[in-house]
């Protein structure tokens, strides 16, 4: 248990900061189904649209840490590629 002023104020912005992080990395998982849904229905402009709509979502986490940014770099590329693959 925090025993000092300063040490209470730390524990309740690290639950506060755990918090808004969960939050964020869930909506970047729910935009993620969105597209990964679209891809498992076979439905290329469904999935194009959520595409475009999960890639800036990504970025902002990449930014604010949340994701690393290679690991947003690599989903992206990955979604981006299995898209162009329905296209055909």
């Amino acid at each position: 248990m925090a025993n000092t002023a300063q040490a209470r104020k730390r524990a309740r912005q690290n639950t506060k900061r755990r918090q808004n992080s969960a939050s964020q990395r869930s909506m970047v998982r729910t935009y993620l189904k969105r597209v990964d849904a679209a891809i498992a229905a076979k439905d290329y402009d469904a999935a194009t649209e959520a595409y475009k709509k999960a890639v800036p979502v990504l970025d902002r986490m990449a930014d604010k840490g949340i994701l690393h940014k290679n690991k947003a770099a690599r989903r992206k590329s990955r979604l981006n590629k299995t898209i162009k693959g329905l296209q055909a």
